[in-house]
């Protein structure tokens, strides 16, 4: 790697308020809040929306749509608009 050109990269922690679930991990992002996490040390802080702890996929809380029968009902409904096929 060439020096200097790089940003640097260190531990982050990302927090997910909504789920109250944190994790430490390495990141080039920066923020200007910090948390001092469990090993005592502190760490820049970045807020996220939503994480695994609180996406409904990974949380088994995904709706299904339901999908039968909507081929039917579009051929249905524009069945009246069909031109009559030639011989």
């Amino acid at each position: 790697m060439k020096p200097g050109i790089h940003p640097t990269y260190r531990p982050v922690v990302y927090r997910d308020r909504a789920a109250d679930f944190a994790f430490l991990t390495r990141s080039t992002a920066t923020s200007e809040q910090t948390v001092r996490w469990t090993d005592g040390n502190t760490y820049p802080v970045i807020d996220v929306q939503i994480s695994s702890a609180s996406h409904p996929f990974w949380t088994g809380r995904q709706r299904l749509l339901d999908t039968e029968g909507r081929v039917e009902k579009f051929h249905a409904k524009y069945a009246r608009h069909r031109r009559p096929q030639a011989s």
